[in-house]
C-alpha cells in the first residue's frame, strides 16, 4: 500500500492535466496519481494517462465534489491530497501538507486575499469563513480551498456528508472540526488558472455555501443556530412589547406570540442538541 494518494477531479482540463500529472510523479514518485475524469468532453482522461496517472471517468459530467468522492472510494492509500486539475495549485506545496501528519487529521493549503478571482470574491469567502469559524468554534481560515490532505479513514466516514458539487470542501472542512478532529492551516500561494475559467458563481454557490454551513451545524451543533435564533425572537418580542406598552399601555398579542416562539425555538434547540448527541455516540460506539 502507498503512503500517499493525490486525487485529482477534471473536467476538460487537457491543456493543464499532462503537466500536473507529470510533475507530481516527478517529485513523489513513490505517489499514488488518480485523475477522475468527469465526463469531459476533450482529451483530458488520455493525457492524464499518457503522463502516468491512473484515470477513472465518469460516464457523464456530475460534479467536482462526485469526483472526488469517486477518488476517495478508489484511493489506497492512508493519506489523501485532494487538488485542482486546472493548475492553480503547485504540486511542491504537497510536501507543506504532509509534513504535519500525523500529528493533523487534516492539513489545508490557505491562500491569501490576493489569491482571490475579484473583491466580491474576497468579501464572500472572508464572510464565509467567519460563519465557518462561528460553527466550529475554530478560525477557519480558507473555508472553500480545494488543495488539502487528509487521513484516508476520516474522508471514508464523512463520505455520505459530502455533496457532489464545488462546495464539497466546506463540508469536509466542518465534518472534521464538528467530529472533534484536528486541522491545521499551511500558507500557499495559489496561481492563476491556466485552462477555462472558473465554474462556480458567487451568488449561486454563495448561497448554497451558506445553506451547508447551516445544514453541517444542525447536523453537529444544533444549538449554535437555534439559540441565536430564539434570542433575537425574544428580543424582539421584548423591544415590541415596550414600544407598545409606552405608546398605549398595552401588552399585545404579537408580544405574547414572539415570547411564545422563542420559547419554542429554545426548547427545539436543546432537542435538537439531545438527538446529536445521542446520534454521535451511537456512531462513535459502531465503530
Amino acid at each position: 500500500m502507498t503512503k500517499v494518494s493525490v486525487i485529482i477531479p477534471a473536467h476538460d482540463e487537457a491543456q493543464t492535466i499532462g503537466d500536473l500529472v507529470s510533475k507530481t510523479r516527478a517529485i513523489y514518485p513513490d505517489f499514488e496519481v488518480i485523475v477522475i475524469n468527469d465526463g469531459s468532453t476533450d482529451d483530458t482522461a488520455a493525457v492524464a494517462r499518457d503522463a502516468g496517472a491512473k484515470v477513472f471517468s465518469h460516464p457523464y459530467n456530475i460534479g467536482n465534489g462526485a469526483a472526488v468522492k469517486s477518488g476517495i472510494r478508489i484511493a489506497s492509500s492512508k493519506i489523501l491530497v485532494f487538488m485542482d486539475g486546472d493548475g492553480q495549485h503547485d504540486p511542491d506545496d504537497i510536501a507543506k501538507l504532509l509534513e504535519h501528519f500525523p500529528e493533523f487529521d487534516m492539513v489545508v493549503g490557505a491562500r491569501s486575499k490576493a489569491d482571490h478571482a475579484s473583491l466580491g470574491r474576497t468579501f464572500g469567502n472572508t464572510a464565509y469563513n467567519w460563519l465557518a469559524s462561528y460553527v466550529a468554534k475554530f478560525r477557519v481560515e480558507d473555508l472553500t480551498s480545494g488543495f488539502r490532505a487528509v487521513k484516508a479513514d476520516i474522508a471514508h466516514n464523512l463520505l455520505y456528508l459530502l455533496p457532489n458539487t464545488y462546495s464539497y470542501p466546506t463540508t469536509l472542512t466542518l465534518s472534521v472540526l464538528r467530529n472533534g478532529r484536528t486541522v491545521k492551516y499551511v500558507p500557499i500561494k495559489a496561481k492563476m488558472r491556466k485552462s477555462g475559467k472558473s465554474g462556480i458563481n458567487i451568488f449561486k454557490d454563495g448561497i448554497r455555501f451558506f445553506m451547508i454551513i447551516v445544514k453541517i451545524c444542525t447536523l453537529f451543533s444544533p444549538f449554535r443556530i437555534f439559540l441565536p435564533v430564539s434570542f433575537l425572537t425574544f428580543l424582539t418580542g421584548l423591544f415590541y412589547y415596550l414600544y407598545t406598552f409606552c405608546m398605549w399601555g398595552r401588552f399585545t398579542n404579537m408580544s405574547a406570540l414572539l415570547f411564545t416562539t422563542s420559547m419554542v425555538i429554545f426548547m427545539m434547540g436543546i432537542v435538537s442538541e439531545q438527538i446529536c448527541q445521542m446520534r454521535f455516540d451511537r456512531s462513535e460506539g459502531e465503530k
